[in-house]
């Protein structure tokens, strides 16, 4: 497995070795041992996965308690998938990172706590599966507004996207609840 680090601090792209022969491909999506030599978690307590047409946009999410590291990748289809930095104290407070993921390129991107997530379906549909640090905690999600100028996301949009009623309602970064280093353990 191939570890690359982006312009965050902490978000990082892996990218499996495949083996591939006349049959089809195999590649190890996830292996303990392998994480911990890259000095990546180990200790995952969640797997979600969605399936979502052309257009919609899926985020941008974090927990307040019990904050999610995720590790994602497309199963099917192709996505553009984002992760904001909401650490107060980082330097990189507000900017953001985003990058294809598909089927095809069988990259993965790990997006650690103190960071919002969301993607962008650009094939005809997509299934996108993740594997969560946390456990999912309803009353501490938060939805940070997708097209909020202040951190300028250059989704690859073709029209509007479709939301659901949660992410149309995010709020900018002024108003967002944030976190403090301390609550990132």
């Amino acid at each position: 497995m191939q570890k690359t680090e982006t312009s965050l601090k902490g978000v990082v792209v892996l990218e499996p070795k495949t083996f591939g022969d006349a049959r089809g491909f195999f590649f190890e999506a996830y292996n303990e041992a392998r994480f911990r030599e890259l000095g990546l978690p180990t200790r995952f307590v969640q797997d979600n996965q969605s399936g979502s047409g052309k257009g919609v946009l899926r985020g941008l999410h974090y927990q307040l308690k019990h904050p999610q590291g995720k590790l994602v990748r497309a199963l099917r289809g192709e996505i553009f998938d984002v992760a904001v930095d909401l650490r107060r104290d980082s330097p990189q407070f507000g900017q953001w990172f985003g990058l294809v993921l598909s089927a095809e390129n069988r990259k993965m991107l790990w997006v650690p706590p103190g960071f919002a997530h969301g993607f962008l379906v650009m094939s005809d549909f997509a299934e996108v599966a993740y594997k969560a640090s946390d456990f999912y905690a309803p009353e501490y999600e938060r939805s940070l507004l997708w097209n909020d100028p202040a951190i300028g996301i250059e989704w690859p949009l073709e029209g509007e996207p479709t939301l659901s009623t949660k992410d149309a309602a995010g709020v900018p970064l002024a108003q967002a609840e944030t976190y403090a280093s301390s609550a990132l353990g």
